[in-house]
């Protein structure tokens, strides 16, 4: 059934692009909004640009369609996208309690609404819960906007587990690929095939690029820049981590799993020892856990340490820089730096930049937008491979949650092209009490 759908602004600001969203359904946008929208337009953030993005897509569509914005248009996929003034059905507003906020002002275009000479059932759409709550309250139905939302729960693992006659374990080992088992895997999923004699014989394969076949892959753990693979997702990431025909690859899993170690230690290898790549790039989003303790005093390379800090912790346990080992001294983080081969650096100056032959790693990936990953990834250059680590549990970005976070969208987009491959990371290897913290708190 056609439906009439109120936005709220932060849909607008969240994705600009989504009254394309709604089919053939009717949209309409309060004037509110719109007086909001202008507020964040000098924003130099995500939100900031979205504003501005929103305007130039309204006015567009208003020039293209020469109509009032007050009277609405129609839109190519058959809805009609109207503007509300609402001052009479703020007028008519019978729960407002002295001057008006501009929630309320929505919330009375919204249960005017429900009057159109259509009889469109009205959904208000929010991703303000405790709007959607009043909204719900007042007798209107209230509803997120999840056109862009990734069922967590749902969310693309990468490693797929079937029952196989013993056979099957066999010649996968013996030739080194088998016939794909099923249609509908995909490229770089790996297989995890168990005997269905002796479930304790295993074998394990990633599936071609073409999705038609099954090749034998990580034979035993793996050991790059002495760290080894603890345990099977593990011996997948490092899989495809050091395979320089995966342009893309995505680590997922909750704190103590590994990501970013691993992604580390292979771009190291990569860089310092087989020299694929030029340099190792590891940036991530500066987003505080809690208060931000505001100004930071010093040059940029003084303000970022804190941000990077965490980088900083896995790169002097890869190099061992606070102690001798064996054949010699081991270089420090700030020494690989000063070579030109590690960049360490804010994901804040990416816009506009082409990142060619470099190992590129993105860490805290869950607090990125659709649209910032976005930005990132299409900044590869030729010869180019990016890493993107995160946990979709654990977000700081205040209008991100884990199904509308840009990685888990990522994953699931990418999980289709042979240039991609992802594993979600699921046993803590850090320490027995990160473990329990994740499993008890």
């Amino acid at each position: 059934m056609k439906k009439l759908f109120v936005l709220d602004t932060n849909i607008l600001l969240n994705d600009p692009n989504s009254i394309f969203a709604f089919e053939d359904n009717d949209i309409l946008i309060p004037i509110v909004c719109i007086e909001e929208i202008d507020k964040f337009k000098h924003d130099q953030n995500g939100r900031g640009r979205n504003a501005r993005e929103f305007s130039r897509i309204l006015d567009r569509l208003r020039n293209e369609s020469g109509v009032s914005l007050s009277q609405g248009f129609a839109l190519k996929s058959g809805g009609k996208l109207r503007v509300a003034l609402g001052w009479e059905a703020e007028q008519r507003y019978p729960y407002r309690n002295g001057e008006m906020s501009d929630d309320e002002r929505i919330l009375a275009v919204a249960l005017e609404a429900k009057k159109n000479p259509d009889n469109l059932p009205v959904v208000f759409l929010s991703r303000d819960t405790n709007l959607r709550i009043r909204a719900d309250a007042i007798g209107i139905m209230a509803e997120d906007y999840i056109s862009d939302h990734t069922d967590i729960s749902k969310l693309y693992r990468g490693l797929s587990e079937y029952t196989v006659p013993g056979d099957s374990i066999e010649k996968l080992y013996k030739s080194g690929k088998i016939d794909s088992i099923e249609d509908g895997l995909f490229p770089n999923e790996y297989v995890l095939l168990r005997n269905e004699n002796e479930s304790s014989h295993t074998g394990l394969g990633r599936v071609t690029g073409d999705g038609k076949s099954i090749s034998v892959c990580c034979r035993g753990n793996q050991t790059v820049w002495g760290i080894t693979s603890r345990n099977l997702e593990q011996r997948i990431a490092f899989d495809l981590l050091m395979d320089d025909s995966i342009s893309l690859v995505t680590l997922v899993g909750q704190a103590g799993t590994g990501k970013t170690l691993l992604a580390l230690a292979a771009g190291l290898s990569k860089v310092a020892e087989e020299t694929k790549f030029q340099r190792l790039l590891v940036s991530r989003p500066i987003f505080p856990m809690g208060r931000d303790i505001g100004f930071l005093p010093g040059e940029i390379k003084e303000k970022l340490r804190p941000w990077m800090q965490p980088i900083f912790d896995n790169l002097e346990l890869l190099l061992g820089s606070s102690e001798k080992k064996k054949g010699g001294f081991h270089p420090s983080p700030d020494d690989f730096i000063e070579q030109g081969i590690l960049v360490v650096e804010p994901l804040t100056y990416i816009r506009g930049r082409s990142i060619p032959n470099q190992f590129f790693i993105v860490d805290e990936g869950q607090n990125l937008t659709p649209h910032e990953i976005k930005t990132i990834v299409s900044r590869a250059g030729e010869g180019t491979k990016i890493v993107l680590t995160g946990d979709p549990y654990q977000i700081d970005h205040p209008y991100l949650d884990s199904q509308s976070t840009g990685l888990t969208r990522l994953v699931e987009r990418f999980k289709k092209s042979p240039l991609a491959g992802h594993i979600t990371l699921v046993k803590g290897e850090r320490s027995r009490l990160a473990q329990a913290a994740i499993e008890l708190l």
